[in-house]
This record gives C-alpha cells, structure tokens and sequence, in this order.
C-alpha cells in the first residue's frame, strides 16, 4: 500500500506564495487519483485540489480556483500544490490523499493519508 508524506508547509505572509509537496513511497503510485485536502482549526477536512492518474486533468475548490495549481511527477512519485495570493483563511494543515475509485471531493473515498503539513498564513 503506498504511503504519503507531505513536506513544504510553512508561514507566509497574506499575497505571498507557497509549494507543497507530497512523496509517495509503495507501488503504484501512478495508479491512484491524488488529492488535497485541509482542515483549520475547529473544522472540518475540506476538499482543495485533485488531479487524474497521469496528470491530466485536475480540479479545484472554488476558495482556491485561480489561485492554486496541482501537479504531478509519476516518475519521481510525487505530488505538488502551488498557491499564490495566499490569504489568513487558507490557514491549515494540508493533507495528501491517495484514491482508487470515488468522487474527488468526497474525503471518504480516500483510502491513504499523509500526515498532513501545518501552513499559516499572517496577515
């Protein structure tokens, strides 16, 4: 079974930009849907990004749409997300998943998570 571990995280002042990253180690990396997720405190995991098993295509949640891009290297198993105009509410621990089946936004159809990464976001 793959395993994820997230890197990256950090504080940033509010208009800035951040890079996350995910490393999958186990096989078959390129054979699971990817996605992130986040959870502030005193809320609920929210969906924030996913993108297709080879990289094709990806989706967003409106609170990130434009400011955020997910990309993948299945040759190095590994999984990015990239946010700019960062702001106080995308304050969060950032969490990777890995999904075989199931709708991308829906945090029960990931079987594998990371340990997730702490960003804050000053303003």
């Amino acid at each position: 079974q793959v395993q994820l571990a997230e890197s990256g995280g950090g504080l940033v002042q509010a208009g800035g930009s951040l890079k996350i990253s995910c490393k999958a180690s186990g096989p078959d990396f390129s054979q699971k849907y990817m996605g992130w997720f986040r959870q502030a405190p005193g809320k609920k995991r929210e969906f924030v990004a996913a993108i297709s098993k080879a990289g094709a295509s990806a989706d967003y949640a409106d609170s990130v749409k434009g400011r955020a891009t997910i990309s993948r290297n299945n040759f190095a198993n590994t999984m990015s997300l990239e946010m700019s105009s960062l702001k106080p509410e995308d304050t969060a621990v950032y969490y990777c998943g890995a999904r075989v089946r199931g709708w991308y936004y829906e945090e029960e159809a990931y079987e594998t998570w990371g340990q997730g990464t702490q960003v804050t976001v000053s303003s």
